[in-house]
């Protein structure tokens, strides 16, 4: 067990700076001028593309992925070896068509999949970046993600698509880069962070940092691993991906291998084996003090904020067409913030479409097998195509 946790700690090391995939590399003749007032030089990011790119460079579609994801939206994970997060969506045929669209995802900044980031190996010490990263916001991955999009040679991209904190990222792209947005695709999002979500992110950064092996944040540099806080900060973040209607449906009160408790803290239930199960295989494919990292730029997202408190004025004069979508069982980002980013876009006169898909899967829904989310997707994606004049 412990050569095989060894194996699976090396690999996912490896590819903090050697991702599976393509790697763009940014010198120091091109800064990144962070949020925090310093530029991030040299960086590099990690991504996929799937699909081609035709002759117009018209049909390029960029998905941002949620907090835990990565690169690997369609393909499989090299360090799990589980399938792209979400297939389901993308590929031949599918909602996002790959045999007529050219998809890129990207490993957001601050991850630890090929992205420069916490675990990845500063240049000026040859250690990693550990604590001495500079903290990373919302619109730097929008920044960085654009400078990777124009080293492709594309000035427009035809849409933006993302869920949760991918959603977040495509707020700020119709925001920040609107004139490169045909259109854009915000799923189960909002426009900032809520004080509660806020409150659950500290949650998982306190059990993380309450980790003895968490060594202020050298653990890599010390060879060790904070690998329970890191499980429980999963723990604790996967609840609120589901409703309690899944959570009922999918485990109810039923004991795990026992017909009787066993008056002990052991995993008596299914649900609580699960949990443990899932914070044990988060740690074997994701960085620590990333978590901390991308938690803390979905807290400090506020589109508003950049806009005299205004959300409508941060999409005046937009022309990019929006689809809005959210999920009645979801928690985490209810529908009262899609509303909220619909109404604005409303008073900015854009053009908008909204949908709140009936769903008892929470969060997670649109991640899973959504029939009414694939049609709003495919329908919403042809529309947009036959617009801008994509056979």
């Amino acid at each position: 067990m412990a050569r095989a946790q060894r194996i699976s700690d090396d690999l996912a090391r490896r590819q903090a700076d050697e991702p599976a995939g393509e790697v763009a590399h940014f010198g120091p003749d091109e800064p990144l001028v962070l949020d925090a007032g310093v530029a991030l030089s040299p960086f590099q990011i990690g991504y996929k593309t799937y699909g081609t790119l035709n002759a117009a460079r018209s049909n390029a579609v960029l998905v941002c992925h949620a907090l835990t994801g990565d690169q690997h939206v369609a393909s499989d994970n090299p360090v799990t070896g589980k399938p792209g997060w979400w297939e389901i969506m993308i590929g031949p045929g599918r909602p996002v068509d790959t045999d007529r669209y050219f998809v890129i995802c990207s490993n957001v900044l601050g991850g630890c999949m090929g992205t420069t980031g916490p675990a990845s190996t500063n240049n000026a010490t040859d250690q990693p970046h550990g604590l001495s990263l500079p903290l990373i916001t919302i619109p730097d991955m929008v920044r960085a993600q654009a400078m990777l999009v124009k080293r492709l040679g594309i000035d427009s991209l035809f849409s933006v698509i993302g869920g949760s904190m991918g959603g977040m990222q495509v707020l700020q792209w119709a925001t920040q880069y609107r004139d490169m947005v045909f259109s854009a695709m915000p799923i189960a999002t909002a426009a900032r962070h809520s004080a509660q979500n806020i409150a659950l992110h500290e949650v998982g950064r306190q059990a993380i940092m309450a980790d003895p092996e968490w060594r202020g944040g050298r653990y890599l540099i010390e060879d060790t691993r904070p690998s329970a806080g890191l499980a429980v900060a999963r723990m604790a973040a996967h609840i609120t991906y589901l409703s309690d209607a899944a959570l009922h449906r999918k485990f109810g009160r039923r004991f795990q291998d026992r017909d009787a408790p066993t008056f002990s803290f052991d995993a008596d239930f299914q649900v609580e084996s699960y949990l443990r199960y899932q914070g044990e295989a988060f740690v074997e494919r994701f960085d620590a003090n990333s978590y901390l990292y991308v938690t803390r730029a979905m807290d400090y997202f506020d589109i508003a904020a950049e806009h005299d408190g205004s959300l409508a004025k941060a999409f005046a004069g937009t022309k990019t067409r929006f689809c809005v979508v959210s999920f009645t069982s979801d928690w985490l980002f209810p529908t009262a913030g899609s509303r909220a980013v619909v109404h604005a876009l409303n008073a900015a006169g854009a053009s908008v479409s909204f949908a709140e898909i009936e769903s008892d899967k929470g969060h997670d829904a649109f991640l899973l097998d959504e029939p009414e989310l694939f049609a709003i997707t495919r329908g919403f994606l042809a529309s947009a195509a036959r617009a801008r004049g994509i056979a």
